[in-house]
This record gives structure tokens, C-alpha cells and sequence, in this order.
């Protein structure tokens, strides 16, 4: 074989399988797989990766035909041939002609397709020491700034953790966003934000360095949006919706956010609804928990709103005015204190359902959301509010038990219909705004293929595991 004609093979060889296959239902359902293989542009020859290329085999175009057989099997799926080609290619020329790293990149193919053939312990732990062998000889061929701290964490994130503690992981990702900065790969930032939140809520680092990364992260979402192209603007699409919602937790931490983010955030939605005393009370104290300055024009026209339309006497003014100064247990503490002195079971649903709202609007804690939604609709028997409530809650976990797509973060829409249905039928009044929720989420319930290919049908039953843990019916987006 010539040397044109081996480029040309080459060439079309590549483009046939530049990337590795998806992997999923590993440890916990990971998102699409992060491509292994490097190209560089045509380089001058100095520029070329130091490792063994072709030109360096003992037999160059021995090497180049075995090159192009293995690839050739492997697109054929006749895994142990082609296996048996790749290892003569990667003895003698693993950075193949110097400008990929496609012999490195399949020979973690091959090691991933293994692990899916065994049983053994040893072997599979073989395997993923091989993979890693991999991934340390492209970083040492392909230098390719933070690529591989952070292929690294994202294969221990989904796939191996018993091989590091989220920790060690962590630091990974964290790497490798400071070596790369703004152009940090798209599929570190989704693993890195969630481990990001339980570092800092579990204070194994400190806020200051939450608040670095957070704000690395929304630059970092920010700047690929502007620049994408292509396929790549879809993925930094589910990154947006996933990443800022995680980071949301942090609205939990006094001071981790400044008044500014928090006006940004809330105000619009006071303006939109400027008579409603749910929402006036909840942006009141959201900008108290800010530390807002009362004076600021958007500050003073809120409280204005809310002396005309919300001003409360008696007993429960305390636990009114503890939440509007963002002292969230005392408000709690007082709402609880007049369920239990109220002997009206209507009044104590209401009040229940208050306390449902902190634990939801303020405090970010879903199942307590629920426990005391709950017990309002107990006290109630005829309201519906307390169970759109519960569907809202349900149909905002995407992000918290998922990737922010796909089918674990599409699953709990289920139940939140079913808590929207219920609302109907218990309380016709609020049936106007159960069929809002239901129309605005039924398009993000999982497609028919989705199910299919799960080999379950529409109208089975399934339960919804992450923190909702409910039973539920299957239905598809339209």
C-alpha cells in the first residue's frame, strides 16, 4: 500500500469512528460520553506528538495495514479481531501518525466493551487500570490542557467510584477547570456543580472557594453559549438548564449570594404578581436574606405593595414579620405554635401550608416541603393547593435526580401529574391551575422510544426512586 493511498484510508477511517460509544447505567445514569479522541490540524513535523508513530514502526506499512484492518473490525463489531490488530498497532505506534490520539482513544474502547463481558472482579478492575494506563499515555502524547483531569473525574463520577471518593474527584474536576478556564470541556461542568454543592454543604471546602467556582461556572456557561456551534450549542443547552438550578442550594447560605442576585432573581417576580401576598412575602424576605438595603427604590416600592395588601394583625403578625425578616426557624416555630393553639382545621391547613412554602421557597428542603403539605391537605381534606404544591416539588427534581435531561430527570414528572390530578379531584376550584402545571410539564414526560427501550409500556406502573420514592403511573410526551 502506498503512502497516498493509506491517507486516504487513514482519512476515512477516522471520520468512521472518531468517537467512542456511549456507556450507560453504570453507577448512576451519565449523561452523553465525552469523546476520547483528539485530532489535531495538519502540523508541521516538529509539531507532531513525540510518542512512536507510524513512520518510527520497525515495518511502517505493515503498521499502517494493520492500522486500517483493526479499525475496519471494529466498525464490523468483530471485537477480538480487531482487538488482536490494534494490539501489533499499539506496540509499536500508539500516536498512529502523530497528529490523534485514535489509537489510545480505542484501546479505551476496548477495555470499556471488555468490562461489559465479564463477571470477574479481577479482570474488571484490570480493565479500568488499563483505561486509566490510557488515559496517562494520552496526556503524555496529546497534550491537551485539563481533557484528561476531567475525563478522569467524569468516568470515576459515573462509572468507577469505588475508585476514588468524591473528594479526590472533586479536586479532579477542579483542575481541570483551572487549567482550562473558559474552555473547560462541556462535560465537566454538570458533575463538578453537583459535587460542588455537597462539598460545600457537607464544609469540606470552605464558602469562599464555592463562591469562586460558582462564579467560574456561570462564565464559563456564559462563554460557550456565545461561542458554540453546532451540536455542541444543544449540550451547553442541558448544561444551562442543570448547573444554575444546582447552584440554587447555595441561596440557602447567608451571604453566599449578594442583594444584587437575589433583586436579579426575585423582583421580576413581584412585579409580575405586585397585589399577591404569597409572592410579595416570599421576595421580601428573599431580599432580606440578601441584605438588601430597604431604602433602594425596588425595595421601598415592594414594601409599599405590601402595607397595602398584606398587612396582618394579631398573634400571627410575629410569625409573619419573622419570615418577611428572613428568620426562617422562628417563623416556622410560630406558624407550628398557631396550628397547635387553632382549633379550626381550615385555618390550620393554612398555616401548615406556610410552613410547607419556607421549607420550599427558602429553605430548598423538598421532603420537609412535603411532610408539612401533607399534613395541610390532612387538615383540609377539600383543598387542592397543598397537592399542587407537592407536584411542584416533584417536577423540579429533575436537576436534583438527574442530569437535567434524560430519563432519570423526565421520570418525576409522573408523579407530579399524579399530585395535580388529585389536586382536581379533591378541590374543583383548583383545577385551573393543576391543568396549568400539567400543560406546562407534560412535554418533558420521557418519549414512547424512551420507554420502549426500557421494555415497559404506557399505563405500567413504576416508582420514582431519588428523594420522591413514589409509585406511579407511565405516561409519554405527546
Amino acid at each position: 500500500m502506498n503512502l497516498k493511498s493509506f491517507t486516504l484510508l487513514l482519512t476515512t477511517a477516522f471520520l468512521l469512528f472518531g468517537c467512542p460509544t456511549k456507556t450507560t447505567e453504570e453507577i448512576q445514569k451519565a449523561p452523553e460520553e465525552p469523546t476520547s479522541t483528539v485530532t489535531k490540524p495538519d502540523v508541521p513535523e516538529e509539531e507532531l506528538s513525540p510518542c512512536p508513530k507510524f513512520k518510527d514502526a520497525p515495518n511502517p506499512d505493515q503498521t499502517s495495514t494493520d492500522y486500517v484492518l483493526y479499525r475496519d473490525f471494529l466498525k464490523a463489531r468483530d471485537w477480538d479481531q480487531a482487538f488482536s490488530y490494534w494490539e501489533k498497532v499499539y506496540n509499536v505506534a500508539p500516536a498512529a501518525d502523530g497528529q490523534r490520539n485514535t489509537v489510545y482513544a480505542d484501546g479505551i474502547r476496548f477495555y470499556q466493551h471488555f468490562i461489559t463481558t465479564t463477571k470477574d472482579s479481577t479482570e474488571i478492575n484490570q480493565y479500568i487500570d488499563r483505561i486509566f494506563e490510557l488515559y496517562d499515555e494520552i496526556d503524555q502524547c496529546y497534550k491537551q490542557g485539563g481533557y484528561i483531569a476531567g475525563r478522569k473525574a467524569f468516568d470515576l463520577y459515573y462509572k468507577y467510584r469505588n475508585r476514588a471518593n468524591r473528594e479526590e474527584i472533586y479536586q479532579m474536576f477542579k483542575a481541570s477547570i483551572d487549567e482550562d478556564g473558559l474552555d473547560t470541556q462541556d462535560f465537566v461542568i454538570n458533575p463538578f456543580t453537583a459535587l460542588l454543592v455537597e462539598m460545600q454543604y457537607e464544609e469540606k471546602i470552605s464558602t469562599e472557594e464555592a463562591q469562586k467556582y460558582q462564579l467560574k461556572i456561570r462564565e464559563i456557561i456564559a462563554n460557550a453559549k456565545e461561542k458554540c456551534e453546532g451540536r455542541a450549542c444543544e449540550r451547553w443547552k442541558i448544561i444551562e438548564e442543570y448547573a444554575p438550578v444546582r447552584l440554587e442550594s447555595f441561596e440557602t447560605v447567608r451571604g453566599f449570594y449578594d442583594c444584587e442576585y437575589y433583586m436579579a432573581k426575585y423582583y421580576r417576580e413581584f412585579s409580575e404578581n405586585p397585589e399577591d401576598c404569597d409572592q410579595i412575602r416570599t421576595v421580601f424576605s428573599r431580599l432580606k436574606w440578601g441584605q438588601c438595603d430597604e431604602m433602594e427604590d425596588r425595595f421601598q416600592t415592594l414594601i409599599k405593595a405590601g402595607n397595602t395588601h398584606c398587612v396582618e394583625v394579631g398573634p400571627l403578625r410575629l410569625a409573619y414579620d419573622a419570615l418577611k425578616e428572613a428568620k426562617y426557624q422562628d417563623a416556622i416555630d410560630l406558624f407550628q405554635k398557631a396550628v397547635d393553639e387553632e382549633e379550626d382545621s381550615v385555618k390550620k391547613g393554612t398555616y401548615t401550608l406556610i410552613i410547607a412554602k419556607i421549607y420550599d421557597a427558602h429553605l430548598k428542603n423538598f421532603p420537609k416541603a412535603r411532610q408539612f403539605a401533607r399534613k395541610a391537605a390532612e387538615y383540609n381534606t377539600s383543598w387542592g393547593e397543598p397537592y399542587i404544591l407537592i407536584g411542584r416539588l416533584y417536577a423540579s427534581s429533575g436537576p436534583l435526580c438527574g442530569p437535567g435531561r434524560g430519563w432519570d430527570s423526565q421520570v418525576v414528572v409522573w408523579p407530579a401529574v399524579d399530585m395535580w390530578n388529585r389536586a382536581k379531584r379533591v378541590d374543583p376550584a383548583a383545577a385551573a391551575e393543576a391543568n396549568k402545571w400539567i400543560a406546562r410539564y407534560s412535554k418533558y414526560m420521557p418519549s414512547k422510544e424512551d420507554v420502549f427501550q426500557r421494555n415497559l409500556k404506557a399505563g405500567d406502573r413504576f416508582r420514582v426512586g431519588c428523594w420522591i420514592q413514589e409509585t406511579t403511573t407511565i405516561r409519554t410526551a405527546q
